[in-house]
């Protein structure tokens, strides 16, 4: 009885610790059953700071320790191919490995496709990167332009899938426009949260031929054993590490899904907080009245409160976090049950209650907006003023059509 209330008493206060279901990624199944993809190769490796097997070494050390291949250059983001802090001194454009001595090449830049003299004489080029779930967060679109590299330049790529955090059933937000393809945050026509994994995704761009120019790289996807779609990243049994320094916990993430939107505003979007993107707020805020106008929405698996904070800079920070020093009346969102939250939509809720309120005091970073919408439509009707369950009935249908055009990609029920 006394094993049973403890049972009880920490899948209260863990969440998914209990539930948590053994799921082994593509990386670590890379030398065993898919040996054969890169034995005997030269490989080009993309990869960051979540790119590390179950003994938490990092791939680009194990592939640079192997003697039956070659790893030849190292593709990743602004920071040391290991580390996500913002704080660090970010690499150039191109530098050296300081443990392997090889190449790195940082896609975060202005440059996002590896080019011919940069992949050498690699034959293979090894992806391995832990997505969040999001086209704005731009790990999908890395991909799309180092697929797109390949068939251009004739190698072929092995995408280590990793799960989707948010699981595998959370697409929603609208799909790009066509004049936002090909770019950052919105390669092409996905919607804001595509409820898919890296490796589904590769597969969705080599079948559908949406890479530039039609070009069709030799693609293999190593699977994950024992995720499904309904997974959220807490029941995979696998260690979190942070996607970004301001993505603290999966709730950062959940709300980060929708709050993000903030980053074009001048609202904090609660970094410099302990509770980044679950928070909003500005000074003005009527806070009190925005918490009103979101609990009359009825949004499903989501409260509302008032809060009040001071965003402050934290060590990890790149430079001040928006309003940093001044204290902010704000909203904080809180997940009540996240198999029915749709957390885009709740951030655009979020959008609407504070334009609706403060449409004077707004200000707006229009090309941020546009890398996070890759579409007009959201500020449009905003300033029509469409509520938000007007607002997701007009992307609806074009979710449905993206999930049944998905559908024959994905790897995972």
């Amino acid at each position: 009885m006394r094993l049973r209330s403890l049972s009880i008493a920490l899948a209260v206060l863990l969440p998914g610790a209990l539930r948590a279901q053994p799921v082994t990624v593509g990386a670590d199944r890379l030398f065993s059953e898919y040996t054969h993809l890169v034995r005997g190769k030269r490989l080009a490796l993309v990869s960051n700071h979540s790119g590390r097997l179950a003994n938490g070494v990092h791939l680009a050390d194990t592939l640079f320790a192997r003697r039956d291949l070659t790893l030849r250059v190292l593709f990743g983001m602004e920071y040391d191919i290991r580390s996500n802090d913002y704080a660090a001194r970010r690499d150039a454009g191109s530098t050296v490995d300081s443990r392997t001595g090889l190449p790195k090449h940082n896609l975060y830049g202005e440059a996002h496709r590896p080019t011919r003299e940069q992949l050498g004489d690699a034959q293979v080029i090894v992806v391995d990167i832990q997505d969040v779930g999001a086209r704005f967060y731009e790990h999908v679109n890395i991909l799309a332009f180092v697929l797109d590299a390949a068939a251009e330049y004739g190698q072929s790529v092995v995408v280590l899938d990793r799960p989707n955090p948010l699981s595998g059933r959370m697409a929603d937000g609208f799909v790009a426009d066509s004049a936002a393809f090909f770019r950052f945050g919105s390669y092409t026509a996905i919607p804001a949260l595509h409820g898919m994994t890296m490796g589904e995704l590769a597969r969705f761009y080599v079948g559908e031929r949406v890479l530039a120019g039609g070009r069709v790289p030799r693609l293999d996807v190593v699977p994950m054993t024992g995720w499904r779609r309904t997974m959220f990243y807490d029941e995979t049994g696998l260690e979190w590490r942070k996607p970004s320094p301001n993505l603290l916990t999966l709730s950062s993430l959940l709300a980060y899904a929708g709050t993000c939107l903030f980053e074009s505003v001048n609202v904090s979007e609660g970094r410099g907080s302990d509770a980044p993107f679950e928070l909003i707020g500005a000074p003005w805020l009527d806070h009190r009245a925005a918490v009103a106008l979101l609990r009359a929405q009825r949004l499903d698996g989501v409260a509302f409160d008032t809060v009040t904070f001071v965003p402050t800079r934290r060590a990890f920070h790149g430079r001040p976090p928006e309003l940093a020093g001044e204290e902010v009346r704000g909203i904080r969102l809180r997940v009540t049950d996240r198999t029915v939250a749709r957390p885009y939509l709740i951030g655009v809720a979020m959008l609407w209650a504070v334009h609706r309120l403060h449409a004077d005091r707004l200000e707006w970073n229009l090309p941020v907006l546009d890398r996070l919408t890759a579409t007009p439509r959201l500020l449009t009707m905003l300033r029509a003023g469409r509520s938000p369950a007007e607002i997701a009935d007009a992307w609806s249908a074009e979710v449905a059509q993206f999930t049944q055009r998905a559908r024959p990609y994905q790897l995972y029920d």
